[in-house]
């Protein structure tokens, strides 16, 4: 019969190994214990929201009561439902003047704003993100001041230098879109400089520098310097343009309430009038739904158009 004897010193390995990893399994805990507010926060704000609309969009709910489960029939009565259509149309305007106007006048004037020997440019700087810390009312009611067809200022303008008469910005289908562009122009331009302006501040000077050895005009270094190193910082206001503008709602409700003729409704005034002014919860939720699947769709093809995310070598 043989008796085993223990290794005095692999025990001690073994206890040494165990006191190593339990510090380890600690470390590794850490980080999780820091984000986890954020995941927690994330559930209940994001996604909880989410999948409650998505089960409301099945149902047809007037607020009291149990829903009523009705499957796929809010999503066919959008489908053929105008006031829908037209706010999807009204909404797709809206972004395209965000996409086309607002940022490229953004680049423009972070670009005015970056030159050398500006002065007092911290002034320009606060002036232009002044706009977007003022309260929607206030903003509604500047502007409900400015295109007044009687007394407003525009109109006032227009009356000294060319004689016109009073002209309807707000009561036109035609100008009450023209109205609301020039509000977010006003709102949202500033904001969006300060984007370009730090990116364009992060630019190497050293290119700048060769652009000018090798002949390169402002034209050609603005197009084969700035605006390739500006590409990540372009994708990132674009996307956010875009999902802002999407989402609008204080500019149209304040000054037209969506209309004349829902000429300027958008999607959040549709789910807003389907949810608290009929009280169809249900609807409201399917419009909400289609909204997020575009807004999501679209922002991801945004992210691959303009590289977002894409390693980089």
């Amino acid at each position: 019969m043989t008796t085993a004897i223990a290794d005095p010193a692999s025990s001690a390995r073994k206890r040494t190994g165990a006191r190593r990893t339990a510090p380890r399994l600690k470390q590794s805990r850490a980080p999780y214990l820091f984000i986890a507010p954020f995941y927690v926060l994330y559930v209940l704000f994001m996604l909880v929201p989410v999948l409650v609309s998505l089960w409301l969009s099945l149902t047809e709910w007037v607020g009291l009561g149990t829903p009523h489960w009705v499957g796929l029939r809010n999503y066919r009565l959008l489908a053929t439902d105008v006031s829908f259509h037209r706010a999807l149309g009204n909404t797709g305007v809206f972004v395209m003047i965000a996409v086309f106007v607002v940022v490229p006048l953004a680049l423009l004037i972070a670009q005015a704003l970056n030159t050398r020997g500006l002065r007092v440019r911290d002034l320009w700087r606060t002036a232009y993100f002044v706009p977007i810390v003022v309260s929607p009312i206030i903003v509604a009611l500047i502007f409900g001041l400015i295109f007044d067809r009687q007394f407003g200022l525009l109109n006032s303008v227009l009356r000294a230098l060319f004689g016109t008469g009073g002209v309807d910005w707000l009561g036109d289908p035609d100008l009450a879109k023209v109205s609301i562009g020039l509000v977010m122009l006003w709102r949202w331009t500033g904001y969006l400089t300060v984007f370009f302006l730090a990116g364009l501040q992060a630019v190497p000077k050293e290119l700048y520098e060769a652009a000018a050895l090798d002949g390169a005009g402002r034209v050609r270094t603005f197009t084969t310097v700035t605006l390739p190193a500006l590409k990540p910082v372009t994708a990132f206001v674009v996307v956010t343009s875009f999902i802002g503008a999407a989402q609008i709602f204080e500019e149209p409700y304040l000054l037209t309430g969506g209309g004349p003729a829902e000429s300027t409704l958008s999607v959040t005034m549709f789910i807003y009038r389907a949810a608290f002014q009929r009280q169809q919860f249900g609807y409201a939720a399917a419009a909400a739904v289609v909204l997020f699947v575009l807004v999501f769709g679209l922002s991801q093809f945004f992210n691959r158009l303009l590289g977002i995310g894409r390693a980089t070598s």
